[in-house]
């Protein structure tokens, strides 16, 4: 693991003062190789609090631009980068805030075929697309190059986050679900509106993807129990939390 200099450990003292993190979990997240999907309303929480944790190297991947529209949310942009490639504008904010953590940006958009070529660089993907086609493909690639996917959703005002390790085993012995196992199929085109129709109340983002946030940082410094086989629903509304147990689905095991 990446040793710490002095001013990272002054950096991240509240940290290292928690035993379940301490030195060696603040090293774990130094060393760790993280790519978030989207740098938007989910992903810009999630970066943030990311670098802010002392995560090594963050990966980023949109290929939009920032707009007017997007500042009421995306609070990783500001008026001054209305215009600017979102990667691009994730980057100064990001440097500005922790210029110990090394970003790497895709000005590209998330597909099977990009995870082919980039996705074995990092240790944990995080899933804060704002569409299913990116959102199902995050889950397959995550799947086949086994590796921790994070993957959280918005709208109006209500959120729901999961954590996915479908190639390993739960404590009963039987592997873990997939997001197909949650979620089977895409919906139909056009049959769930996107927040560009319907709106989104801008701190229901930051909470969700807040949450992401932490259960990135759970899953690399080894602490709690992360997500997995458990959805999360939020209505910030009645501001109620639900969780929801899944499982794999049996003909899924059996065929397996």
């Amino acid at each position: 693991m990446d040793s710490l200099t002095p001013e990272e450990i002054e950096r991240y003292r509240r940290h290292i003062l928690l035993p379940e993190i301490g030195g060696t979990g603040q090293q774990k997240l130094k060393s760790s190789r993280v790519l978030v999907i989207g740098a938007g309303g989910l992903g810009s929480p999630i970066l943030e609090y990311l670098a802010a944790a002392g995560v090594g190297t963050l990966g980023i991947i949109d290929d939009d631009r920032v707009s007017l529209s997007n500042l009421q949310r995306q609070v990783i942009h500001d008026t001054g980068t209305v215009g600017e490639m979102k990667t691009r504008s994730a980057r100064q904010t990001l440097a500005r805030l922790n210029p110990h953590v090394r970003i790497v940006d895709f000005e590209e958009r998330f597909s099977m075929e990009w995870a082919a070529r980039h996705l074995l660089g990092f240790s944990l993907l995080i899933d804060g697309s704002d569409n299913f086609d990116t959102r199902y493909a995050a889950a397959d690639a995550a799947e086949l190059e086994k590796t921790p996917l994070v993957t959280g959703a918005v709208g109006r005002f209500d959120g729901s986050l999961t954590v996915l390790k479908p190639y390993e085993a739960g404590p009963d012995g039987s592997l873990n679900p997939t997001y197909r196992d949650l979620f089977p199929e895409k919906p139909p085109e056009g049959l769930i509106p996107s927040c560009a129709e319907t709106g989104v109340l801008g701190t229901l983002t930051g909470v969700i993807g807040t949450l992401m946030a932490m259960e990135a940082i759970k899953l690399i410094a080894g602490i709690g129990e992360p997500l997995i086989g458990r959805l999360m629903l939020y209505d910030a509304l009645s501001a109620r939390f639900d969780v929801i147990k899944y499982k794999r689905r049996a003909a899924r095991a059996a065929a397996e």
